[in-house]
């Protein structure tokens, strides 16, 4: 019946692995939280830290995962490049299942050298996306471009959706005794591993030329900044995604606790709410993207919704305390423009650059999301320890506006390249 399903459809093995992907990162968003809480069953705060401690460490230990990707994302774009999307995916998601088997472990031994280990490990790994990314851009023509990526869009929805609504779950010690913080991580790595096993049997190689005789740049991420900005086509995004990306992880690095304590959300409703979060990016990107894209070019829905994904999070602060029925309306908003946002952006990186090369340059994106994801946590923690927690939501909001103007106005949708 496996074989039967997936022989012959590379996209369907590529939304599987993306899917399985955002499941395991979904399971961790409700469990974070609960690493800080002092006096917590699942705390691994040394003896006589405080919460606004703890907030810091988990900056940064949220952090050293896209530290990590940000310097192994491009050698492992090139790789894909050289060897194929086949071999260097499975190696990718494999590392991956072995890090939250030590991540699981660090929890229960309240090893924090440990678990900052597994995250690197993890992210210098983690290079899964943008390879999967790669193969859909091998797949695809201009003409059902949008539509794959849309679909992509839709397994980080779905993913999004079930992966914090069983982090909360398998971690909440009510449902069964024995669960606790680390029972997620290892439900995560089983996952994983059967992610490497639908790889290596289904997945068909896409590249059709591969890169040959080229040494492997080991420190490429150093100079991707600059030929980020410097590459024609390229650089026209990735400034603008750079910024929107960060403005995204100041919101969701402590989005969590900021449920906990303003309205008094549960691990158990915090995954819940997450999970609702997912199910209208699901929606948006599995089925109104198609629409959108027949109706506008990619260009021009982000022209506007950068913007009004920024207005979106800050609606979170409107909400008054302890009204957790009110909070409910604003997801389908956040969704609309978060989901096209993130499904129009790879499908412009993939169109400004040629195909010899698509792997590199997702791999480049891919870094300096990274790096837009690492630099906006450790900062995150400070803000959140220092000013107040809801901070973070301003500070997400400005940044996205930022990605929005540079967008506009650095843009031109005549260097695109048609296939």
């Amino acid at each position: 019946m496996f074989k039967k399903l997936f022989t012959g459809k590379p996209i369907l093995v590529v939304f599987v692995t993306i899917f399985i992907d955002m499941l395991g990162v979904g399971i961790l968003i409700p469990i974070f939280p609960q690493l800080i809480t002092p006096f917590g069953p699942d705390s691994i705060l040394p003896a006589g830290w405080t919460f606004a401690q703890g907030l810091i460490l988990l900056g940064w230990l949220s952090a050293s995962y896209p530290l990590a990707q940000f310097i192994a994302a491009p050698i492992l774009g090139q790789l894909s490049d050289r060897f194929g999307r086949k071999k260097i995916l499975a190696l990718s998601i494999s590392g991956t299942s072995i890090a939250y088997c030590l991540f699981a472990i660090g929890i229960v031994t309240k090893n924090v050298p440990l678990m900052f280990a597994s995250r690197i490990m993890d992210g210098i790994t983690g290079g899964n996306i943008s390879v999967a990314q790669a193969v859909i851009a091998d797949i695809s023509t201009e003409k059902n471009r949008a539509r794959n990526f849309g679909l992509v869009g839709m397994a980080f929805g779905l993913g999004f959706i079930l992966g914090p609504y069983i982090g909360g779950k398998l971690a909440d010690p009510t449902i069964v005794s024995w669960f606790n913080a680390s029972t997620a991580f290892w439900f995560a790595a089983i996952i994983s591993a059967i992610n490497v096993m639908l790889v290596l049997v289904f997945l068909r190689e896409t590249i059709v030329n591969k890169v040959k005789n080229s040494s492997i740049k080991t420190l490429q991420a150093f100079t991707n900044i600059k030929k980020a900005l410097t590459r024609p086509g390229i650089r026209d995004v990735i400034p603008s995604s750079f910024f929107y990306t960060a403005g995204f992880t100041f919101f969701t690095t402590f989005f969590a606790i900021i449920l906990q304590n303003r309205f008094n959300y549960s691990i158990s409703s915090t995954g819940d709410f997450f999970a609702y979060i997912g199910l209208w990016i699901a929606i948006v990107q599995g089925g109104l993207i198609a629409i959108i894209s027949k109706k506008l070019k990619d260009y021009q829905v982000l022209r506007f919704s950068m913007f009004f994904a920024a207005i979106s999070l800050l609606a979170f602060l409107v909400v008054p305390t302890g009204q957790n029925s009110w909070i409910f309306l604003v997801p389908p908003f956040m969704a609309l423009f978060v989901g096209t946002t993130q499904a129009f952006i790879p499908t412009i990186i993939s169109r400004v650059t040629p195909a010899s090369i698509r792997g590199e340059s997702l791999g480049i994106n891919t870094s300096v999301s990274a790096l837009a994801q690492a630099i906006p946590a450790i900062l995150a923690g400070y803000i959140a320890a220092n000013i107040d927690i809801t901070a973070t939501i301003v500070v997400a909001s400005f940044l996205m506006v930022i990605g929005g103007i540079l967008f506009w106005l650095g843009f031109d949708p005549k260097k695109v390249i048609t296939e």
